[in-house]
């Protein structure tokens, strides 16, 4: 793999150059750990959700979908143990102020760098606890506003509905619940473009199981794998990832135990999904903290279930896709760029040209062809602009599976050149056979 510091600058350039990402409020300077997903990142993100959504939860007939509010009162917070336990340990540069996490080496070892070649002597502040979650207040006053919090992660809106979703739906255990939302984490120190931000989104499943050793383990074991098999199902080359176990001393306060599936960045395995065996933590917590009953109760039994997670970010996969389809290579003694996107994730499906744009026989029957393709597959792009090999660099760039072209034998006999992304080669297709060999 390319080293991989010039390859993240090469993704930040092509985000910001061809639509996927631009930095948040840019023209105002912008906010550390924000960005705003451009036309081709919005879709890109979508058909990342969408394949997370229909394989964890609407491909299932155990699992139900919900969608939680972003803001939550502080109690939901000190139930979960986030007032206490969700920190990052921080420390300041006494020489320029900024500040840094103390756990961050690397970071910090280059800061110093930086002064050492200014002359001065880099000096930190001593490490102290710094709590992530992003405080606010709703109300008319400032007397009567009361304290609420950005949700810091989504798995919270889940168990606060257990009871809801329990009264509503009647689901027989074990069961699940998913859903995607944004999340906010106030981080120190935002790095790595998309990979540690302070808005971001996350896609989860919270599946409630019975409170038993082994029914815990089978469960655990089962999403564990089927966690793996769904992050390869984004298309990234399986030797980039890899399953890892925590160590006792590294596991959240709630989790009986940890593993993450890990993408290689190039500068180290970096966190891509977590599965976490949550025990009886949250439902208990908020049992005891709000009063209200978390039992599951069902033949003939009651008890408090067992919560077996499986969690990633929406930004992260979409970073590790990008990651890992970047391609440089030569074709027809020319140096290309393109992204080797699995096709049910790139954000153009496939790319109608007419051959001329001065030739309306042409052009009316690509508008025609192009019409046809939209009725049954998403996002098909037009492209008239300049001569035909630019118009495939830029498709590549973007990671278009394939181009279609119509020429004047199309108008002859209704077949068209389909172009495929990665190998450059060409075919005819009947137009009466299109829509299948795009799908």
């Amino acid at each position: 793999m390319e080293e991989k510091n010039t390859l993240m600058e090469k993704i930040v350039s092509l985000c910001k150059r061809r639509g996927f990402v631009f930095p948040g409020s840019e023209i105002y300077g912008g906010l550390a750990g924000i960005y705003d997903y451009g036309p081709l990142g919005n879709d890109l993100r979508f058909n990342i959700k969408q394949h997370f959504w229909r394989t964890f939860v609407s491909g299932r007939e155990d699992v139900y979908g919900m969608s939680g509010a972003i803001l939550m009162p502080e109690r939901v917070w000190e139930a979960s143990g986030h007032t206490v336990s969700f920190a990052d340990p921080q420390t300041q540069c006494l020489v320029c102020g900024e500040m840094f996490r103390t756990d961050h080496g690397d970071i910090l070892r280059e800061h110093e760098e930086k002064h050492k070649k200014d002359g001065k002597e880099p000096k930190w502040s001593g490490s102290k606890p710094f709590n992530l979650l992003v405080e606010s207040s709703l109300g008319a006053s400032r007397e009567t506003a009361v304290k609420a919090y950005l949700r810091g992660e989504i798995t919270q809106s889940v168990h606060v509905n257990f009871k809801n979703v329990l009264d509503s739906m009647h689901p027989k255990i074990p069961f699940g619940i998913g859903q995607i939302g944004k999340a906010f984490r106030n981080e120190i120190s935002p790095s790595d473009f998309l990979f540690r931000q302070r808005e971001f989104e996350q896609m989860e499943l919270q599946y409630y199981v019975r409170p038993e050793e082994g029914e815990g383990a089978r469960q655990f074991e089962y999403w564990k794998q089927f966690a793996f098999e769904w992050y390869q199902g984004l298309g990234i080359r399986k030797e980039y990832l890899r399953l890892r176990q925590h160590a006792e001393d590294e596991r959240a306060h709630y989790a009986r135990d940890a593993w993450d599936i890990e993408y290689d960045s190039g500068v180290g395995w970096k966190e891509a999904w977590g599965i976490h065996h949550r025990g009886d933590w949250d439902l208990r917590r908020h049992q005891e903290y709000s009063g209200v009953s978390m039992e599951y109760a069902g033949e003939g039994e009651r008890f408090i279930p067992w919560v077996i997670e499986c969690s990633g970010g929406v930004d992260r996969a979409f970073l590790f896709v990008l990651l890992d389809a970047y391609r440089e290579d030569e074709l027809g003694g020319e140096r290309r760029v393109y992204l080797a996107l699995a096709p049910h994730l790139a954000p153009i499906r496939a790319a109608v040209f007419p051959l001329l744009k001065n030739k309306p026989g042409l052009v009316e029957k690509a508008k025609e062809v192009r019409q046809m393709l939209r009725k049954s597959i998403p996002n098909i792009a037009w492209d008239d602009n300049g001569n035909i090999g630019k118009r495939y660099r830029r498709q590549d760039e973007i990671g278009t599976p394939h181009c279609v072209t119509i020429d004047f034998e199309t108008i002859e006999n209704d077949s068209v050149t389909v172009r495929d992304r990665d190998t450059g080669d060409q075919k005819r297709v009947a137009l009466s056979d299109l829509t299948a060999f795009l799908k």
